[in-house]
């Protein structure tokens, strides 16, 4: 009876200090990665470079080449299907081999002062890692913490991103928590307006909407086709599934409403790029609402900071509009 007693007590003590459970999240370094396992399952890598990294067909007109930013790639479910394309890290039979600079899940821009962040595959400009600030295993999830500089043309540090990334394990599914702090260094930095950005992941070919099986959904209800009913727009959350394998399979987005211009627009295609974007403004606007349309053109005065929060969700089994709508509020608590 006292062995129960104590038994409870410990338990309850657990519970009260948040006890986590569930597959144990691990972190194993190599050369210019970190490898994510789940539950002694390969989820993802954080890669950060290093000329090793192949560019396959002749990607940038070299044999070997470099990542101008930081990526998780690759991108898996639970029961190992890959939702990213493989190009241009990996060689997959028949996979389309356009953009090469969409590389698994990624976060950068265009026109950042005139530079190009988000389509270069080449030296500079560049999104360089710096160092590890935090690499936190555990049961359940696990935290890994990085700091990033985004190196303008001139060589010049224009931005420190400072970024938190949650991994954790759900019932069918994995989740990743993005909370990325973008601070201005010694100079004004201007965003402009431009549809090239921000959050996004590149799919793979099964789940595109065109030649693939994937279909999209947003917070407000519009579905497929992408390019009429969710470009452009503004929405709390988009998802896209589809089939693989016999299973359903799909890829949700959350917008944190912290983040800045809140809620986000989506600059989602049917070849397969699925990008959060909130500072496209103007580009978006002048397509969907042209005699409104104004620009953001948002700025950050040296020493300021711009905050981006997203949940990405990979799993597996239907997720009904009324499902991700419950999971969404759970977020933003």
């Amino acid at each position: 009876m006292k062995h129960s007693i104590v038994s409870l007590l410990i338990g309850l003590l657990a519970f009260a200090g948040g006890c986590q459970t569930g597959p144990k999240v691990a972190f194993v370094r190599g050369d210019n990665k970190i490898d994510v396992i789940i539950g002694g399952e390969h989820f993802t890598s954080y890669l950060y470079g290093g000329e090793h990294y192949k560019l396959v067909n002749g990607a940038d007109k070299h044999d070997k080449g470099f990542l101008a930013k930081p990526v998780l790639f690759p991108v898996n479910t639970p029961s190992g299907i890959g939702v990213n394309r493989g190009y241009p890290l990996l060689e997959v039979e028949s996979e389309e081999k356009d953009h090469p600079h969409q590389v698994g899940i990624f976060f950068a821009c265009d026109k950042v002062n005139g530079n190009g962040f988000w389509e270069n595959t080449t030296s500079l400009p560049q999104i360089r890692h710096v160092k590890v600030t935090k690499m936190k295993p555990g049961a359940g999830k696990g935290k890994l913490s990085t700091i990033m500089h985004w190196v303008g043309k001139s060589g010049q540090t224009l931005l420190e991103e400072n970024r938190d990334m949650v991994f954790a394990a759900g019932e069918d599914e994995y989740t990743i928590d993005f909370s990325i702090n973008l601070t201005a260094q010694d100079s004004k930095v201007v965003f402009e307006d431009t549809k090239e950005g921000m959050f996004a992941i590149r799919v793979a070919d099964w789940l595109r909407e065109d030649d693939g099986s994937g279909n999209y959904l947003s917070s407000n209800g519009d579905k497929s086709p992408v390019n009429k009913n969710i470009w452009g727009k503004r929405a709390q959350w988009v998802r896209l599934q589809g089939e693989k394998d016999g299973k359903t399979t799909g890829i949700a987005i959350f917008n944190h409403p912290t983040s800045v211009n809140y809620p986000t627009y989506w600059h989602a295609r049917p070849y397969g790029l699925f990008s959060a974007n909130p500072l496209g403004q103007y580009d978006f606007e002048k397509k969907r609402n042209p005699e409104s349309a104004k620009r953001l053109n948002f700025t950050l005065e040296p020493g300021e900071t711009a905050h981006f929060g997203f949940r990405t969700i990979i799993y597996e089994g239907d997720r009904t509009k009324d499902q991700l709508e419950r999971r969404f509020r759970e977020f933003i608590k």
